[in-house]
């Protein structure tokens, strides 16, 4: 716990030599990661001013989605890590091929989600305890969303082919103009066409197609202009499948989390699941806003490693953890001043302000924790080291999480001990990544991780 703490205080030195690239790739990142989430908070606070009842639908259906999707973020990291060391290899052609055949994993992906969500819903909306007064707005709301199910997975392995050749900034302009479209028809589509949730829905699955698609034009031009194939290769899908098993074994088990977390919070009460989906947001935000260095390290880590320059790989990974605490600090900062207004944007219910504001500042709290558990996750993501990191992760899940969560369903402890759960979680997680961290078993070299 020493080396814990001492990285919890650490603050930036003056100056490193990797802090340009560190912030020419993390910048951009930020913004897109910092817009991704904007997807899920602008129909919070469109569906909040709805009702109660409608937020609480959203709730449902949006940790539903975000766990269904989130299994399959795999796509983005595995193409990062196996295109940035191709890139540091200076093998652009199949680095240009691995993208292109992560794209034809994540349309046939997306098309067997769509259908099995769609055919699953109400079975789905019902497993996770909604009330019946709220389980027509999370059907609603679930339905619409799986139409988008193949761009959003399309967009994560194009996002996650162009991280690996380092390119952030497409990622922003696509990122940010998806989701301006994505507010603007919210708005028309729920007090315009007075469509209600399914408006909000609407809105986001249209902005989904429109980004994936272009995603589309950009990777296919990427490769013709270094003479890849634009068609999809069957084994390097089979391969681009095989290497994400243990990101999807870690990802499922984050998700896991979140869907138990979710679920209790519906038994305690509409009130309380409505705020633990305001909080939850919030959470979700500042999270893939720190993991803009995190998408730094999975770049900057795979490509020095391809290069077999494992000693920059470590200066520069320590470097984003000391960046990451110090944004963290920040984060924390803010959002505890922030947090009593805060709530006051997303629902006219007094109750559900109070305990979102006390949620909320559980949140704040935990902002310098979690940068050590992201920038370290993409560190490691980008060595290639996925078998550790589902190994941790289900420790931290099952170990941990689990048994603290049945506590707290079986004694009836409320929220705030349900997010204490949460908290004890994240800290088995920073123990087991540092850990990971301080040795040398997830520095091997070479364009290929034997």
């Amino acid at each position: 716990m020493g080396r814990l703490q001492r990285l919890w205080l650490a603050r930036p030195a003056r100056s490193s030599p990797h802090d340009r690239e560190i912030l020419r790739l993390a910048i951009p990142a930020f913004g897109a990661l910092a817009a991704e989430p904007l997807y899920l908070l602008a129909d919070t606070a469109i569906v909040g001013r709805l009702g109660t009842r409608e937020l609480a639908g959203l709730a449902v259906a949006g940790i539903v989605l975000t766990a269904a999707f989130g299994v399959f973020n795999f796509l983005a990291y595995s193409t990062t890590a196996a295109v940035a060391r191709r890139l540091g290899a200076g093998d652009r052609r199949t680095a240009a091929q691995l993208g292109i055949d992560g794209v034809g994993l994540a349309l046939l992906l997306g098309v067997a989600v769509m259908v099995v969500g769609l055919v699953l819903a109400p079975t789905i909306v019902d497993a996770m305890g909604a009330s019946a007064r709220v389980q027509p707005f999370a059907l609603t709301y679930l339905r619409v969303s799986m139409i988008g199910a193949p761009a959003l997975l399309m967009t994560l392995a194009a996002t996650g082919y162009l991280r690996g050749v380092q390119d952030t900034r497409t990622t922003l302009v696509i990122a940010v103009a998806s989701n301006v479209l994505n507010l603007v028809l919210e708005v028309i589509f729920v007090f315009g066409f007075d469509w209600g949730i399914k408006g909000s829905a609407w809105g986001t699955v249209i902005a989904q197609w429109i980004a994936g698609s272009a995603y589309l034009f950009i990777v296919s031009r990427s490769a013709r202009a270094v003479g890849a194939s634009i068609r999809p290769r069957r084994e390097g899908m089979r391969q681009n499948a095989v290497v994400g098993g243990p990101l999807i074994v870690r990802t499922a088990s984050l998700f896991a989390t979140f869907l138990i977390a979710t679920n209790l919070a519906a038994r305690i009460g509409d009130d309380e699941v409505a705020a633990h989906q305001v909080a939850f947001q919030v959470f979700l935000f500042l999270a893939l806003s720190l993991d803009a260095l995190a998408i730094a390290g999975q770049a900057m880590t795979g490509r020095f490693l391809g290069a077999s320059s494992s000693e920059q790989a470590r200066a520069a990974s320590r470097r984003m953890m000391e960046w990451g605490v110090a944004v963290g600090v920040v984060f924390a900062l803010v959002l505890a001043a922030a947090a009593p207004w805060l709530m006051q944007g997303f629902s006219d219910d007094p109750h559900v302000q109070h305990v979102g504001t006390q949620l909320l500042y559980v949140v704040a709290t935990l902002q310098p924790l979690n940068a050590i558990v992201f920038v370290l996750d993409g560190v490691l993501i980008g060595a290639g080291d996925q078998r550790f990191l589902a190994l941790a992760m289900l420790i931290a899940t099952f170990g941990v999480f689990v048994p603290l969560a049945a506590v707290v369903a079986l004694t009836d402890a409320g929220m705030l001990a349900l997010w204490a759960a949460l908290s004890c979680w994240f800290v088995a997680r920073a123990v087991a990544l540092v850990a990971r961290y301080r040795g040398s078993r997830w520095q091997v070299t070479g364009a290929t991780r034997h």
